[in-house]
């Protein structure tokens, strides 16, 4: 299988800030807004240097949100930023209403999700955020994997015409993904062949599934894995191609397995190819405080967890 190499590990909210530095620099059209997480979103760089366009809205989120709308009507194409709680859960009916119902070309850029939040808890560790913007009508969902997809992924937004939630988060974790990648939304990324099962992985997971593939290939077992950075539109094409020569599939994602990624791509099977999936995934719960690396393992979210799951669709498979 190819083998990646984790070219030290970074957090993929700095890959958001590296895009936005460059962004302040080739579009004049981009505009940010933050809800008093200026630090935490990283995004120090492009106010330093683009002070006239940038709007501190201080912790009133829907208010972020309506401003942002009301830009996009200058022609700005305005990019949020919060965590993925505060993004998502606390400002819902503004996106459905404001943004997404009227189509408005806002970015709605999001860190700080899933369980490797960590010792924060529960409260801010939103696992539900993927299933929330999907369902909404001409919602992009994007949930890269390490901090140089991230960066990619935050100037592919920018061109693209229409409402996007971009997924990413806190803790500093393998980037192993080229530098100088051309992202294309809505395109599947295999990041290696295999024949025996099917590993569809997105964001966090992608790096825990490259070291499940690994494992297994010890074990006599060929993987192919696949990136789902873009979660809608889903890469139909590339997941219904690798299933229909593997015969299985595992899922992958750091959220509630109601509603994610894997809930997407078992719809996809269902409609066009039956085949057996395990899902690798937060089961029906909230988080809890912890370190990332505890919390991961408890909540079956790590390269082991992968593993098992693969067994299992194996075994079905047979």
């Amino acid at each position: 299988m190819t083998r990646y190499t984790d070219q030290g590990k970074q957090d993929t909210r700095s890959g958001f800030g590296a895009g936005m530095t460059e962004l302040g620099r080739t579009n004049p059209k981009v505009v940010t807004l933050c809800a008093d997480l200026v630090g935490s979103l990283k995004i120090e760089t492009f106010i330093a240097e683009n002070p006239e366009r940038f709007f501190q809205v201080g912790i009133a989120e829907a208010n972020m949100m309506g401003i942002a709308a009301g830009l996009t009507i200058g022609g700005y194409i305005p990019f949020t930023s919060t965590f993925a709680n505060f993004s998502t859960g606390r400002v819902y009916d503004q996106i459905r209403q404001s943004i997404a119902y009227s189509g408005k070309n806002v970015k709605i850029c999001a860190s700080h999700a899933g369980i490797t939040l960590g010792e924060d808890g529960a409260t801010h560790q939103i696992l539900e955020d993927i299933g929330l913007m999907k369902m909404l009508p001409g919602m992009t969902v994007i949930n890269p994997c390490d901090f140089n997809q991230t960066k990619a992924a935050t100037l592919a937004v920018a061109e693209h015409q229409g409402p996007v939630y971009l997924r990413f988060g806190r803790p500093k974790v393998a980037n192993f993904t080229p530098a100088d990648q051309v992202f294309e939304i809505g395109k599947a990324v295999k990041l290696s062949e295999g024949n025996d099962v099917t590993i569809i992985a997105t964001g966090h997971l992608v790096w825990e599934a490259l070291k499940a593939a690994e494992a297994l290939e010890t074990q006599g077992i060929s993987a192919e894995v696949i990136n789902i950075h873009t979660i809608k539109p889903l890469d139909e094409k590339a997941i219904l191609d690798s299933v229909a020569k593997t015969g299985c599939v595992v899922t992958a994602e750091e959220h509630n397995m109601l509603g994610g990624l894997g809930e997407s791509v078992a719809r996809t099977l269902a409609t066009h190819h039956p085949a057996p999936q395990e899902l690798v995934a937060v089961r029906d719960s909230f988080g809890e405080s912890g370190t990332p690396e505890q919390l991961m393992a408890k909540y079956g979210l790590d390269n082991k967890a992968i593993e098992t799951a693969v067994f299992k669709a194996l075994k079905r498979k047979a």
